[in-house]
């Protein structure tokens, strides 16, 4: 049986909770709107609704996030935002080159190890070591042209070659 947004707004805080998941979608959209100012996107799981929901009656009973806390997350949307609004000026107002014709800029690239340099990773208790040279790697007496195949070799499975080595 599903209970109605006014039934729910009478009850303790605990129960409020516990009651969450007997509201209709409706009534959970609406606890949605109260919290975020927007209606919540029509893609939006229930579970995300019910979550939702009980952080807002959790914050209304606790006073929800800290000032310093919120303060953080505003930083950090600011910067967010400043460097999408960077990516969208284009690599003529960066000064980079695009990865595509389309004006998307070309990731940051990834620092090469020089020739000479040996990575060093530890997998299942083995340790594995690799040899940068001019056109590779050397891997147990081979030369392979990526990382990737190296991390294929050692683990079994699909791996980003850097990241399993730590580029």
């Amino acid at each position: 049986m599903r209970r109605s947004g006014q039934e729910f707004a009478h009850k303790g805080w605990a129960e409020e909770i516990g009651a969450l998941g007997d509201l209709s979608r409706e009534d959970l959209a609406r606890l949605w709107q109260e919290a975020h100012e927007v209606a919540p996107p029509k893609s939006l799981h229930r579970d995300l609704l019910i979550r939702s929901a009980a952080w807002y009656v959790q914050a209304k009973r606790w006073g929800g996030l800290s000032p310093a806390t919120r303060r953080t997350l505003k930083a950090a949307m600011t910067d967010a935002e400043r460097a999408i609004a960077a990516r969208r000026q284009g690599p003529a107002a960066a000064g980079e080159s695009t990865s595509s014709g389309m004006g998307q800029t070309a990731g940051p690239r990834r620092k090469q190890p020089a020739p000479g340099a040996r990575l060093i990773r530890e997998w299942n208790g083995k340790r594995h070591v690799i040899t940068v040279i001019e056109d590779g790697f050397v891997f147990e007496a081979k030369v392979y042209t990526s990382l990737t195949a190296i991390a294929h070799q050692i683990t079994g499975t699909h791996w980003s070659g850097p990241r399993f080595f730590g580029l």
